[in-house]
């Protein structure tokens, strides 16, 4: 039976307010769409502010992370209400592995995300750098004002490590985003192979959630009803 229920996990230095153009395309189709904010002050404080959002729900749910929020959804997948994991340009984290641990050893050549030096334990990426890095392909005024408008992270977020990774018990899909130059498209396809993942390419950058909407809930509609 097809699932109705998706819930959204935004990623780093943005809110769920991006998952707009994914919101109207999925409740357009039926699907009862809720939006996690999480605080990104952690990775247990997160995976608690998605908790409380499933626990809310009735029947089985979709479970969708971006960047960060693929790490969310890997532990915060466990929940019951989960029937499928969907990741958009995510970290796919195993046992023991965080953001941080991720991104330690990028690929040769790979582009380096313009995250500044933290600011009383809090991180940002440097504004005149946003647009190319995050979003490449979005309109440049709405670039500009996601550069403005950036929720800080908490370096323990970044640090949280996942303990049980869900993907290990929950069907999986992913999307790579091919022009991606915050996690680097190699590595995506190297994390969504070994969780075993349903494989969609699009190009995008790491926006890709904003610029190509339509993609994205295709992906999420998949989930809803092959699981």
């Amino acid at each position: 039976m097809a699932i109705r229920n998706v819930v959204l996990v935004h990623g780093n230095f943005v809110d769920g307010s991006g998952w707009q153009g994914v919101y109207d395309h999925l409740t357009a189709d039926g699907y009862r769409v809720a939006v996690v904010q999480t605080p990104n002050l952690s990775l247990a404080g997160d995976v608690a502010a998605t908790h409380q959002v499933l626990a809310s729900l009735e029947g089985p749910a979709v479970l969708v992370g971006h960047s960060y929020g693929g790490v969310v959804i890997s532990e915060a997948g466990n929940h019951p209400n989960v029937a499928a994991l969907v990741y958009i340009a995510a970290f796919a984290p195993d046992k023991g592995e965080s953001v941080s641990s991720l991104i330690a050893d990028p690929p040769p050549g790979a582009p380096v995300p313009p995250i500044l030096p933290p600011r009383d334990g809090f991180l940002v990426l440097d504004r005149e750098k946003f647009a190319a890095s995050f979003a490449a392909d979005v309109p440049e005024k709405l670039a500009a004002f996601m550069a403005d408008s950036q929720v800080p992270c908490n370096v323990d977020a970044l640090n949280g490590a996942v303990s049980d990774p869900a993907w290990r018990t929950r069907p999986s899909w992913y999307l790579v985003a091919t022009d991606d130059r915050m996690i680097p498209p190699v590595a995506q396809r190297a994390m969504s192979e070994r969780a075993k993942a349903a494989v969609t390419e699009t190009p995008g950058s790491h926006a890709v959630y904003v610029s190509h909407p339509a993609a994205v809930a295709a992906v999420i509609i998949q989930a809803a009803q092959e699981h």
